[in-house]
């Protein structure tokens, strides 16, 4: 249930709202119990995706587990919905990649708290209802795109090729990777598949155990199987290495995360990051797309959970805590997160009742790196790369894709496609843009063609029976706002030289905009020029009032606005009877 706070009036969202409404349902012991189940299910699941979507990010593993502990448990104790699992997810692949090619893990991690910043912002002005009118094209787009380009990134890991310097291009990591094609390894391309199927089938056997850690267990022990036959098989171990607290290894840090500066770890070069008002801005449009694509999904998420447990969740508490999640974050090495919708889904089917079996989650999360990262450093390369293949296989919901194709009207097609292609072939940033720009033109478009401003004949309608020849009614339909006021008005302009009085219906204008009240004014100033008055039937109010103080004043007797049309037809009369003033 949605609270807020009153501040002079303005009613603010109060963050924790969804962990208070559970605990005023009533919260004990059994609630408890069924918090730490599903919390425990959900940590090992998250486990491995964290690790691997990391990865696919182009930062060491630890960072990804890192999210799941700190913004996974700052979401759930802030945030506006009961159920949803906070953490990293494949949707920000595609935007977080280039930034780390860019800028290093630095950039990265001052881009995630810029766009927890925006997050705040937005929920702070209760804009989270308005995520709700992002066209469903753009977003199976993006979503489709998303997946293609993560499934290609994760080719080189999986047929265990060498040297592939991949980057922010998807046409040159195209190239770079078909040029490597001869370096394929048998061996790593054999544990992928093996773990590929293992992910595939196992769902199909109805167990309780989650398939990302079969599927990850299955592949290691393929990948120790060989290991006395000589073969080398990439690991998290053989790849990544670290230094902290005074101490090295490789893998992953068997600590938990501590605090960190973002703007003093290295960019790109390996460099001190140097921030300045010219990286802030190169890294305001990806954290403005970071901010958008997390409010997205975290709300989307939200509502599926809604539908799933016949809640309710507050949008606007939502966005909080998802902005301080991610402000929290990077202080403590971890990168962008927002709710996981497959994750939030296995939380609700775990029997999950609070937000406290996301922090569960993230404390699972915590036990697993201090405890088990010798055991998680030797997870091979081409299984978390099999993994990847079946979330960017989930993610694209293929078969919403082909139908959508198959039945949306033509101009949705149209923006499908071309929100796919950019993603795919440039990047999500600029995906987003141009789709939701051509979204917003095709329903002005729609809209336009719904506003018109049509003459009745004398008798066709109630209104208009038996008017004087001099008098011409209009019935105006729709909203007037600057995509249709100028050719609504522009049919106004044609009147037959006998016409003397103009009366336009506007019961069935719901608003008027600034276009339309120049393009009003400009109607009023032409009849009044040519002696012909104007009513306004049934004109709202706040219409009026917007007329005025536009500077629309009665400079003669022949214009008003009316509530009915009988009294519109008593005036009109009028003012053939008496001459013009």
């Amino acid at each position: 249930m949605s609270r807020s706070r009153s501040v002079s009036g303005y009613r603010l969202p109060l963050p924790g709202s969804a962990l208070l409404a559970a605990w005023r349902q009533g919260y004990g012991l059994t609630e408890l119990k069924r918090d730490l189940m599903a919390g425990l299910t959900i940590g090992i699941v998250a486990v491995p995706l964290s690790m691997a979507l990391a990865i696919a990010t182009g930062v060491p593993p630890q960072h990804g587990l890192y999210t799941a502990i700190v913004a996974g448990a700052v979401i759930a104790l802030t945030g506006g919905s009961r159920f949803n699992i906070s953490g990293p997810t494949a949707a920000f692949v595609v935007i977080l990649f280039p930034i780390v090619a860019s800028h290093g893990l630095g950039g990265l991690l001052l881009a995630t708290l810029m766009a927890g910043l925006i997050l705040v912002a937005l929920g702070l002005a209760r804009l989270g209802n308005l995520i709700q009118f992002v066209p469903y094209p753009v977003v199976l787009g993006f979503t489709a795109g998303i997946a293609v380009v993560i499934a290609l990134l994760q080719l080189p890991d999986f047929l265990g090729l060498e040297h592939v310097a991949l980057g922010d291009s998807t046409l040159h990591n195209l190239a770079a990777i078909a040029r490597a094609v001869p370096s394929l390894a048998p061996a790593e391309l054999g544990i992928g598949m093996v773990t590929l199927a293992t992910l595939m089938l196992w769902p199909r056997l109805k167990l309780p155990v989650p398939a990302p850690l079969v599927g990850l267990a299955v592949g290691t022990l393929a990948a120790l199987a060989v290991a006395p036959l000589g073969v080398e098989i990439e690991t998290i171990a053989s790849r990544f290495s670290w230094a902290s607290q005074g101490q090295a290894g490789s893998g992953i840090p068997p600590f938990a995360p501590g605090l960190v500066l973002p703007w003093r770890l290295p960019g790109a070069d390996g460099s001190p990051l140097m921030v300045d008002f010219d990286l802030i801005r190169e890294l305001l449009g990806p954290a403005l797309a970071i901010a958008m694509l997390a409010a997205i999904e975290s709300l989307l998420c939200a509502v599926v959970a809604d539908g799933l447990t016949r809640t309710r969740h507050d949008p606007n508490a939502e966005l909080i805590g998802q902005g301080l999640g991610n402000i929290a974050a990077p202080f403590f090495g971890g990168i962008t997160a927002t709710a996981a919708l497959a994750r939030t889904a296995t939380n609700i089917r775990s029997g999950a009742f609070s937000p406290v079996a996301a922090v569960v989650h993230a404390l699972v999360v915590l036990l697993a790196v201090v405890a088990l990262a010798g055991v998680l450093a030797r997870v091979p390369m081409a299984a978390l790369a099999a993994l990847l293949f079946v979330i960017a296989w989930n993610m694209s919901e293929a078969r919403h894709f082909v139908h959508t194709l198959k039945s949306a009207p033509g101009s949705d097609v149209a923006i499908l496609v071309i929100c796919f292609l950019l993603t795919v072939v440039f990047d999500m940033v600029l995906a987003v843009a141009v789709g939701l720009g051509l979204a917003a033109a095709l329903f002005i478009r729609r809209m336009a063609h719904l506003t018109h401003a049509r003459r009745l004949e004398p008798g066709s309608d109630e209104e208009s029976r038996d008017l004087p020849r001099q008098v011409a009614f209009y019935d105006v339909n729709g909203p007037l706002f600057f995509g249709a006021a100028e050719k609504a008005v522009s049919s106004l302009r044609v009147v037959d030289p006998e016409v003397k009085v103009v009366m336009l219906d506007m019961r069935d204008v719901p608003s008027l905009d600034a276009t339309a009240i120049v393009a009003l004014r400009s109607l009023i100033e032409d009849l009044a020029a040519r002696q012909v008055g104007l009513i306004f039937v049934g004109m709202p109010a706040r219409m009026v009032h917007k007329l005025k103080r536009a500077g629309v004043k009665r400079q003669t007797g022949r214009l008003a606005a009316v509530c009915h049309p009988a009294r519109a037809r008593r005036l009109a009369e009028r003012w053939l009877a008496a001459p013009a003033s």
